[in-house]
């Protein structure tokens, strides 16, 4: 008899587990369906950015990619200045990294 009722709790866990895992299986599919499904996206530049549009590393379909307004008011100067020092601290984390793996 307890033989009986162990067995029956064990299917009936067993069951339970291959449902969670089916419907954990399900929204994992799901989720990683919408990072990949293409999104309404309102382009908006202002004239000023249009400068510096012709730049290294515009690519469609962003374009221009500044999300913080840093260069709104900016002119060449003072991209080329912000540019050299993302350069310069892009080489030190390498180098920091470098660092750690040795």
């Amino acid at each position: 008899s307890n033989t009986v009722e162990l067995l029956t709790i064990l299917i009936k866990n067993t069951f339970y587990q291959r449902r969670n895992m089916k419907f954990l299986i399900a929204a994992a599919l799901a989720s990683s369906v919408a990072a990949f499904a293409p999104s309404v996206s309102n382009a908006r530049s202002s004239g000023l950015n249009m400068a510096f549009e012709s730049e290294l590393g515009v690519q469609p379909p962003l374009g221009f990619f500044d999300p913080l307004g840093l260069l709104d008011d900016a002119d060449q100067e003072r991209f080329d200045r912000l540019r050299y020092v993302e350069v310069k601290h892009g080489r030190i984390c390498q180098l920091a990294f470098l660092g750690q793996i040795v």
